[in-house]
């Protein structure tokens, strides 16, 4: 097949524009929310508009509150409130500390998990980080908080009745108690007034800590959302003892010296700081070293499923602290985090990047650090490879794509979009020319006048506002193929079609199989008809042995591939049961 060409069909001297003023700034929200940081040079070509247009957007969003300038670009000025409008409007104190805490707590819980949720304010500040699980069972005594999780018909909420507090967030008493006797609970989440390792968790009256105490009896696990004001605080009546808690979560202004208390009194603790998170596992006497976890994104779900897999890996390898920071799918914040990781010593890096030209940059700082790095999806000269296999990958979807092409199109297709991500590199590349050969195999090649190449960036927003200004600039056509270089990029052109009423022309294959389309892969006569499966949830595993490995000295292969297999209908519950 001939090589793709690369036209984006969006022409800034054209004066058409198809969004509102509104739906422009709306863009920009929702690009924001998926690529915090995006500079004002790359949203003027996404939304076709001078540069002096946007920089008025952001101003105006910006004295709306909605956002923050930065430098060369913008960040939105508070997530959660953006996500969960239906939030308590009661100030929080310490919020974006309590935020950051609530975050990380989230991710301890797991699709089909029973939980308890206590009624305090950081407690109650997990749950719009909740929102992608299923199926949860939470036991809670705070009425605001069982409201919000209510709101999502998935989710089992039992509300512990009593006394209703003065302010009405919460019930109080011991009344209701009697229902927690024949539940198992897998984890609780608490914070309290105040924390030491002499007194334990304590509260302000005899009547809240009786009733944490009773709620907290038939818990496997107990975890302590505590910010640094309430440590080394002692509260009139205690209901937790040290020993019972199974994880601290607080954030980076702890004392000096309280690692090591949590350390000697074997309670695994978690720092959250503004943009990194460092665990420390308890340990049972194994040598010790520190792994630093340079995530790609926290707001990709296919990025978050890897680190959550290696957060669960290295719990169960007592010897590994873990230090986690996030990309922000930006050179200069991997930049910035590979300096941090370098200042605290860490004893190896697993890097996730998306711009294979700062590869070398990073690798030039680990290297002079004499720290071993693990490169992970994209390839960094010097580092071990790990992830995707990519040509044999994208050859799957490719074969898929044709096969559905012959059968319901009789081999006709009049376009092919190609939604690539040029930061990445030349092994994603292989993804796309693995479709692109595996189509051609199917339905022979295609002339270069039929294949037009978008850079669709690394998220579903940037994708589907480019592919619906193509989509639109296309009205004729009706038979439109989609190769992506992955499933946020292509669920983006799924819903530019649908916006635009013109699902039926368009067919469209993945790359990772993540959680974000599984259900939309589900969904009869979907037009994303598959994708081809990465299995993210497995990394963090692999990873981790991986790591252990270089720690032992042993000899490791230059690169380490995962296995693959096409989802769609037919195959998705063998591989991701409901």
């Amino acid at each position: 097949m001939n090589e793709p060409k690369n036209d984006t069909l969006i022409n800034k001297d054209e004066s058409s524009n198809m969004l509102t003023t509104f739906e422009r700034r709306q863009t920009i929200l929702r690009l924001l929310k998926e690529q915090p940081g995006i500079k004002v040079t790359r949203l003027a070509e996404i939304l076709d508009v001078s540069e002096g247009t946007i920089r008025n957007d952001l101003t105006t969003l910006e004295s709306e509150q909605k956002l923050e300038r930065v430098r060369g670009g913008a960040v939105l000025a508070n997530q959660l409130e953006l996500d969960n409008p239906f939030l308590t409007s009661a100030p929080i104190d310490n919020a974006p500390t309590k935020r950051r805490i609530a975050h990380w707590a989230a991710e301890m819980v797991e699709d089909g998990d029973a939980i308890l949720m206590d009624a305090s304010s950081t407690v109650q500040l997990m749950v719009p980080f909740l929102k992608d699980r299923e199926r949860l069972t939470i036991v809670t005594n705070g009425i605001e908080t069982a409201s919000l999780l209510a709101t999502n018909p998935k989710h089992t909420v039992i509300l512990v009745g009593g006394l209703v507090n003065s302010r009405g967030s919460a019930t109080t008493s011991l009344m209701g108690i009697d229902i927690l006797k024949n539940l198992y609970l897998r984890l609780a989440f608490v914070s309290a007034i105040g924390f030491s390792v002499e007194a334990g968790l304590t509260e302000r009256s005899i009547e809240e800590a009786q009733l944490k105490q009773a709620m907290l009896a038939p818990v496997q696990r107990k975890v302590a959302l505590i910010d640094s004001s309430k440590l080394n605080v002692v509260g009139f009546a205690p209901f937790a003892a040290t020993h019972e808690i199974f994880t601290i979560l607080t954030d980076s202004l702890a004392p000096a010296g309280f690692v090591q208390q949590m350390r000697d009194a074997h309670i695994n603790l978690t720092i959250c700081g503004e943009n990194t998170v460092r665990s420390h596992t308890v340990n049972n006497g194994r040598p010790k070293f520190t792994i630093g976890f340079a995530n790609q994104s926290e707001n990709l779900p296919f990025a978050i499923d890897v680190r959550r897999g290696l957060e669960r890996a290295v719990k169960e390898q007592s010897n590994i602290d873990l230090f986690v920071a996030d990309n922000m799918l930006s050179s200069e914040q991997a930049l910035h985090i590979a300096d941090n990781l370098i200042e605290r010593k860490v004893d190896l890096v697993i890097e996730y990047q998306i711009d294979f030209k700062t590869g070398s940059l990073l690798m030039a700082k680990f290297q002079q650090a004499q720290i071993p790095v693990i490169a992970v999806d994209i390839p960094m000269v010097g580092a071990t490879f790990f992830g995707v296999d990519n040509y044999r990958a994208g050859h799957m979807a490719g074969l898929a794509l044709g096969h559905w092409i012959q059968k319901n199109w009789a081999g006709k297709l009049e376009t092919l979009l190609v939604l690539v991500e040029p930061r990445a590199g030349s092994l994603p590349e292989a993804r796309i020319q693995g479709q692109l050969d595996g189509l051609a195999e199917i339905i022979g090649s295609l002339n270069d006048k039929k294949v037009i190449t978008l850079d669709c960036g690394n998220t579903t927003a940037m994708s589907e506002t480019i592919v619906q200004r193509t989509l639109e600039k296309l009205p004729d056509d009706h038979q439109i193929g989609v190769i992506s270089f992955n499933d946020e990029v292509a669920f983006g052109a799924l819903q530019a079609a649908r916006k635009l009423h013109r699902e039926s022309d368009l067919v469209i294959v993945g790359q990772g199989a993540d959680r974000l389309i599984r259900d939309e892969i589900r969904e009869p006569n979907s037009r994303l008809i598959g994708s081809t499966a990465y299995m993210p949830e497995r990394y963090g595993e692999k990873l981790a042995e991986l790591a252990q490995k270089i720690f032992q000295g042993e000899s490791v292969p230059p690169a380490i591939y995962m296995e693959h297999v096409f989802i769609n209908a037919e195959n998705i519950d063998t591989y991701y049961p409901l």
